[in-house]
């Protein structure tokens, strides 16, 4: 079986290796120098607060910004970034920042900024997704699904400038998983003084398609379907502060000067830091990723053949997406590395519950019973994903190892199809995602596979797929009856699956594929918001997951794992356990 797959694989990329010499004669030469990422699609923007699609983020989030706090990629818990450090109050509702001093902004052909990265770039940053009466609110798109997913705008009562480099946010409600949200990929810092030149010159859009931030890259120039091409920002701030990362704070950490700052807080101790799974109130001292490449470009390759003949010829230097079938290959390759983690991410069969009959959960169980979620693994995933019980992988602190599961039963499906009325040859649809991602590699094998698992109990099933873009737009229309589907997680919260996926204030986001509401659902992850306790915390999520269960908005299949492949000359890839790719400190060995 597997040779098979190895000599099918190797056809694919003979063929596509001609393509690629011929591209090859027409490149643009500055492909010649740096580092060059075949990715498979262009970004939706160059903002990632307007877009929850993996190849925005990608292109933009740990290229051209950076965020108050972030992940490290090796434990997944919280460290400081352009805050230095923080404090969270006694009661939970308010957050105090310590800023960093001399990080400066991208200086392009565009915008040369007059100062450095300060309180009012957070303000700006914030306010402009959150407050619908912000001048930048509606500009672009007007929407910012990640955060409306999670009611984040909703829940913050102020953000104040104490000073310069001083931010306090204070929340309407406890939050257990408001740090976490202000580290993910969406939470990024633009400038302010570059917002206010472009309302001023009346072409404020241009923030979202000619990027600034203060990242280890600035952008260049874009050509659709085509590249991106960034070059090293030499004043970025991770490369200039050394062993000694925060000598200018001095006297002005947070954790020194509390009663100066919040009278009534506390900072949280190490030891709480550490068993929340986060390293809160920390200041790092380590030596940060920079920038070592002076030149990073996304070279746009939609195909999956084609960016791994790419990436054996040397052409590109790291490639998104290898598909399943690839992996092999690649392994067996002595110029190449694969990279691979255990992915924080759920692939699902989500149905429609404002679509008659998949409104009635008798029919989403008897849909759910008719498949071998085993075979779907086998056939899909081969030996990169596990087989999902609830939205949680094992990964996380509160996954439920003997939570509710689905069995294969054809013969209860039937009956159950038929006490709902649903005659033989009732016929619906199957969305199959076009592209390639982690939790589902080959969405459309997956419902050519779940249309003859229906066939058996009496239900035609068409497939619909169409270009991502569309078919983005047209799920959050909700023109499905049902679709194949998943999710990354942003952050290692809980929190970031249940609530994205099936909160009813995630529908018009759009990242409620299922359009499930549900008064029980939210109150339970609610209230598994307002306590730091892991335990009950924990508790309650089980309760989240018997709910589920008993109402199958939608069916969990996989937790897949995550790959990266890269040439042995490139030093420095990590896989974020989160998603996302990142070249800061990436170098190139020739």
């Amino acid at each position: 079986m597997m040779s098979s797959v190895i000599k099918r694989v190797a056809v694919c990329a003979g063929t596509a290796l001609l393509v690629v010499s011929c591209a090859k004669q027409n490149k643009q030469p500055f492909y010649n120098t740096g580092v060059v990422y075949c990715s498979e699609s262009n970004p939706v923007t160059f903002n990632p607060q307007l877009d929850t699609s993996s190849t925005t983020s990608d292109a933009t989030s740990h290229q051209l910004y950076d965020r108050l706090l972030d992940f490290d990629p090796d434990s997944g818990r919280i460290v400081p970034s352009l805050a230095s450090s923080w404090l969270v109050s006694e009661n939970g509702l308010t957050y105090a920042f310590q800023l960093r001093r001399d990080v400066a902004f991208h200086t392009t052909d565009f915008f040369t900024p007059t100062r450095n990265f300060n309180a009012n770039d957070v303000i700006f940053s914030i306010d402009r997704w959150r407050l619908e009466s912000h001048p930048f609110h509606n500009v672009s798109s007007g929407s910012y699904p990640y955060f409306e997913s999670l009611g984040l705008a909703d829940n913050i009562a102020d953000v104040t400038r104490v000073n310069g480099y001083r931010v306090e946010i204070t929340l309407k409600r406890r939050d257990s998983s408001f740090l976490a949200n202000l580290a993910t990929d969406f939470a990024v810092i633009l400038s302010e003084e570059y917002a206010a030149q472009l309302f001023e010159q009346g072409n404020p859009s241009q923030i979202d398609r000619l990027p600034v931030g203060t990242g280890p890259y600035r952008f260049d120039s874009f050509r659709k379907d085509s590249y991106i091409k960034y070059l090293h920002h030499e004043d970025y701030w991770r490369a200039l502060e050394g062993d000694a990362a925060d000598e200018s704070l001095g006297d002005e950490s947070l954790e020194e000067n509390s009663d100066a700052i919040l009278a009534s807080d506390r900072a949280l101790s190490t030891e709480e830091n550490v068993a929340n799974g986060e390293d809160l109130n920390q200041a790092t001292n380590e030596k940060a990723p920079s920038a070592s490449v002076k030149q990073l470009i996304f070279d746009i390759t939609p195909r999956s053949s084609l960016r791994l003949a790419k990436l054996m010829t040397g052409e590109c230097d790291a490639t998104a997406f290898p598909a399943q079938t690839e992996l092999e290959v690649i392994r067996n390759r002595e110029d190449l590395t694969l990279a691979e983690k255990p992915g924080l991410n759920i692939g699902f069969w989500a149905f429609n519950t404002q679509r008659p009959p998949f409104d009635n959960p008798n029919v989403r169980r008897a849909l759910a019973f008719a498949i071998d979620k085993n075979t779907l693994l086998e056939a899909v995933y081969f030996d990169s994903a596990s087989r999902a019980k609830s939205l949680l992988p094992a990964a996380s602190w509160a996954y439920q190892n003997d939570a509710d599961d689905t069995a294969y039963n054809p013969v209860l499906a039937r009956s159950l199809l038929a006490e709902a009325g649903i005659e033989p040859g009732f016929s619906m649809t199957i969305w199959a995602m076009p592209v390639e991602r982690a939790y589902n590699p080959n969405a459309i094998k997956m419902a050519e596979l779940i249309q003859r698992y229906l066939r058996e109990v009496g239900v035609e099933a068409n497939i619909v797929t169409y270009d991502w873009k569309t078919f983005r737009r047209h799920l959050q229309e909700g023109l499905h009856d049902s679709v194949l589907i998943g999710w990354s997680a942003d952050n290692g919260d809980p929190d970031n699956f249940y609530r994205p996926l099936l909160s009813c204030g995630a529908i018009p986001s759009g990242t409620n594929r299922a359009m499930w509401c549900n008064e029980d659902y939210d109150r339970l992850i609610n209230e598994a918001l307002k306590t730091e306790d892991l335990d009950k915390r924990r508790a309650i999520y089980h309760q989240v997951n018997r709910l589920m269960y008993e109402r199958l908005p939608l069916v969990p299949i996989a937790h897949a794992y995550r790959y990266q492949a890269y040439r042995n000359e490139v030093k420095g890839m990590t896989i974020n356990p989160f998603g996302g790719v990142r070249f800061g400190g990436v170098e190139k060995v020739l």
